[in-house]
């Protein structure tokens, strides 16, 4: 899978979150994996010391474990969704940085 590692792309995948009705907080902890999913409430937690590269690898980690509707889902997120979850299988995932200048 090839990520743009921006804003825009951390953006897309919260939203993937926030269509799931899950709610994403970037908390300081003592996460070995850096982050923390809890089923229950709906709730996951990423390490807010973790950089844009560090929290959309966290996410995409995090996407193929929680449980969703994908017709709750727009289709544009749909769309990312399964672009992440087709990818995911065990191995590493290669991110593309963007530099601006």
């Amino acid at each position: 899978m090839n990520l743009k590692i921006t804003p825009n792309t951390l953006k897309k995948i919260e939203q993937i979150f926030d269509e799931a009705r899950y709610i994403i907080r970037f908390e300081k902890g003592n996460f070995n994996s850096g982050y923390c999913v809890l089923e229950q409430k709906r709730v996951v937690v990423v390490n807010k010391f973790l950089n844009i590269e560090g929290r959309i690898n966290a996410l995409v980690e995090i996407l193929p474990t929680i449980s969703l509707v994908e017709e709750d889902l727009s289709s544009e997120s749909l769309k990312l969704y399964k672009q992440i979850i087709g990818e995911s299988t065990p191995g590493p995932i290669s991110v593309q940085t963007v530099i601006d200048m």
